[in-house]
């Protein structure tokens, strides 16, 4: 760490702002990076409670509401799975109702249960909404990216920065002057490179490790609202042989 406080301290103005823009890089990196780390092992928690409760109140799947399941604090406002229930709880009672409305134009036994071409417009509306939460969920993730290829080019641009100083030292001459200057140019040349590299590692690392936790959570989100539509699905087919 006392070397980058040194290669700060002797560097000229232009270089001051290099390094000030890599600190400033860094940090809003590694804030980004922990929160956004944060926040899917907290969705993916909620989200395992939620499908727990959901699997122990399966003979009334439609019946039950958001408040009556598992939720995240106030903090944590982003919640998938309860989005994607309440889109598919929501689009089965529209259908269900229409289906209700219009029962004296369809026969007696088919006023209370999901055709198949119902079955699919919910799943159309479910992968839907999977697609909007992975989104997201997915969110500014590109600042990660952007990262990866700012900070080595902030990094190139104060070496090269430093190597244009250390020479318009030397050319300018005066031993006391052209040594701090070249101490200055040097430093700035060497640490910039450095902090570029340092910075833009985490980022591609932290990168490609959440776009594949959001690719596997995607796949559960998947499942969980099949899983859904599949119980939905069976349980009016089992009221169909009732009313038989």
């Amino acid at each position: 760490m006392s070397t980058f406080i040194t290669a700060y301290w002797y560097a000229d103005f232009f270089g001051k702002l290099i390094f000030l823009s890599l600190f400033a890089l860094s940090i809003g990196l590694w804030i980004f990076l922990v929160n956004k780390v944060l926040v899917f092992q907290q969705v993916k928690k909620y989200s395992k409670e939620f499908q727990a409760a959901i699997e122990r109140h399966l003979g009334n799947v439609l019946s039950l509401t958001v408040e009556d399941l598992p939720k995240p604090p106030q903090s944590l406002l982003f919640h998938p799975y309860a989005r994607i229930y309440v889109t598919i709880k929501e689009k089965t009672t529209e259908i269900l109702d229409k289906n209700n409305l219009y029962s004296d134009k369809l026969p007696s036994d088919t006023s209370n249960m999901l055709s198949k071409t119902d079955i699919d417009l919910i799943t159309s509306h479910a992968e839907s909404m999977v697609l909007k939460q992975k989104s997201l969920l997915e969110s500014r993730l590109y600042l990660l990216s952007t990262a990866v290829s700012l900070a080595p080019f902030l990094g190139l641009l104060g070496t090269v920065w430093g190597i244009l100083v250390t020479f318009s030292g030397v050319t300018q001459g005066g031993l006391i002057s052209s040594s701090s200057t070249m101490i200055g140019g040097l430093s700035t040349a060497l640490v910039t490179t450095v902090l570029g590299l340092l910075i833009a590692i985490p980022a591609l690392i932290g990168n490609n490790y959440l776009r594949n936790v959001s690719k596997g959570y995607t796949a559960d989100m998947l499942h969980f609202s099949h899983f859904l539509v599949s119980t939905i699905e069976l349980q009016y087919r089992k009221v169909d042989v009732a009313l038989r």
